[in-house]
């Protein structure tokens, strides 16, 4: 599964986002069901995928299943690391 921001561009971990208008970044991606890292696996699981989004100034941690992305309007693509 291809995780995709709503402008299109494929959802990596370390990019950089506006959450909320705030800066932040993508901590975790999790949508491989078979990885090897146990994080990635649980949210798997737990929630069929999605982004952890580290946003320090106001919310810290936030994760968005992947079911959520296409409709989050909040979460925008801003460069690669």
């Amino acid at each position: 599964m291809i995780l995709r921001y709503r402008s299109g561009e494929e959802i990596l971990k370390g990019d950089r986002v506006l959450f909320h208008r705030n800066p932040a970044e993508v901590e975790q991606v999790s949508s491989d069901p078979d990885s090897n890292d146990p994080e990635t696996r649980w949210f798997m699981e737990e929630y069929g995928g999605g982004v952890l989004i580290l946003d320090p100034m106001v919310s810290g941690r936030t994760f968005v299943s992947a079911a959520e992305i296409d409709e989050c309007e909040d979460l925008e693509f801003v460069s690669r690391a």
